[in-house]
């Protein structure tokens, strides 16, 4: 979303917890040694750097990857037991966020970070997951015994994995992140993931749409589509899902799944009775539009926002973020036709902004965009 009270609180917080940090190591001192809360501040603090341009949030989250990457407490090297599920898969995460901060801002840290995050995740790919690439709640990285159980959060762990494959390019990560994917359809279809709870569920359709925004796996496609309405056939008549803050996770995964629906197109004002929909086809967008009542308004589309609101150096994919489908560019052209006309012109400034829209009750607009040929 870019600064706003949101941010603001979210920075004062971070600044608090910093302030307060009372345990000592060999690195300097850090809020806890609590996993989870580690792996969280792993992750706001890689953002917050890029987000603020301030070094001291940088230079804070170092701390955290020298005590986990540097030190004695290696997740796969000095560990006995490694969660990969949720309230352990943060600090996997987020060491690959801050392994993104440290190659374009440190790479002198980077470079002594590249041996010990590889042997995290090659320990992981060895003892950490079943054979259709699926990962266990947690492992011994000793010994290589694991849970009975599967992490609904398996694809936040592979976020971490295509992450740094994007950054060293290593085959391998993304291959795992392939592999569990490609088993989805066949396997895992109406998998109960957190014993009935629609928690789990969008945990681990979150982690498939997230992934899916960077490899297209139809099958998967598929597999997000017939779990989707499994967990929205949870939620009862007044609104609630099952009546505690896990209902954010429904509503989050939601919203990511309305997002890829749409390739980020969406229309002001909101009305319930106005739905949309698009797809990419050949490079192009297709979008529609239908209306049950006459309706006026604006078709807006979405721009680079891990660039313009975070100025992340990269889109890699990240725990809970909402990705980015069609975007465009501000200075750019493209062309909208609702036909077979040459289209009508408009630059991304504009598109982003909205262009004009009426539809007539029941009508359907059908329209296709793209960069605007010279």
């Amino acid at each position: 979303m870019g600064p706003s009270p949101w941010s603001r609180r979210m920075t004062g917080l971070v600044d608090d917890i910093w302030k307060n940090a009372r345990v000592e190591t060999p690195f300097g001192r850090i809020p806890t040694l609590n996993v989870e809360v580690n792996g969280d501040l792993l992750q706001a603090g890689a953002r917050l750097y890029w987000f603020t341009g301030r070094e001291k949030y940088l230079d804070w989250t170092l701390r955290l990857g020298d005590y986990f990457l540097l030190g004695t407490n290696h997740p796969t090297r000095d560990l006995e037991r490694l969660r990969l599920r949720d309230h352990g898969c943060e600090v996997i995460n987020g060491l690959a966020e801050l392994y993104v901060a440290a190659k374009h801002a440190r790479p002198e840290k980077a470079a002594q970070y590249r041996q010990p995050i590889h042997e995290m995740f090659d320990r992981i790919l060895d003892s950490g997951r079943n054979g259709h690439g699926m990962l266990y709640d947690w492992f011994n990285p000793k010994t290589g015994a694991h849970s009975q159980g599967l992490c609904d959060t398996w694809g936040y762990d592979f976020d971490g994995f295509y992450t740094v494959h994007l950054l060293d390019q290593v085959p391998a990560y993304r291959e795992a992140a392939r592999k569990a994917m490609e088993h989805l359809e066949a396997s895992y279809s109406g998998y109960d993931w957190e014993n009935g709870s629609a928690d789990g569920y969008a945990d681990s359709i979150e982690g498939a749409i997230n992934l899916l925004n960077r490899e297209s796996i139809p099958s998967a496609a598929r597999w997000v589509d017939t779990e989707m309405r499994v967990m929205w056939a949870m939620q009862k008549p007044d609104g609630v899902i099952e009546g505690w803050h896990g209902d954010g996770n429904f509503a989050r995964t939601s919203i990511m799944y309305a997002l890829w629906k749409t390739q980020g197109v969406h229309v002001e004002p909101w009305r319930a009775d106005v739905h949309a929909g698009a797809v990419m086809d050949n490079g192009r967008l297709l979008v529609s539009i239908t209306a049950g009542k006459p309706w006026k308004g604006r078709l807006l589309f979405d721009h680079p926002r891990h660039r313009d609101n975070l100025h992340l150096p990269m889109d890699y994919p990240r725990i809970n973020q909402f990705p980015e489908w069609f975007t465009v560019q501000a200075g750019s052209r493209y062309a909208i036709r609702d036909g077979s006309g040459p289209g009508r012109s408009h630059t991304g400034r504009q598109l982003m902004k909205g262009v004009p829209l009426s539809l007539g009750g029941g009508e359907q607009v059908r329209l296709q965009v793209g960069a605007q040929e010279k």
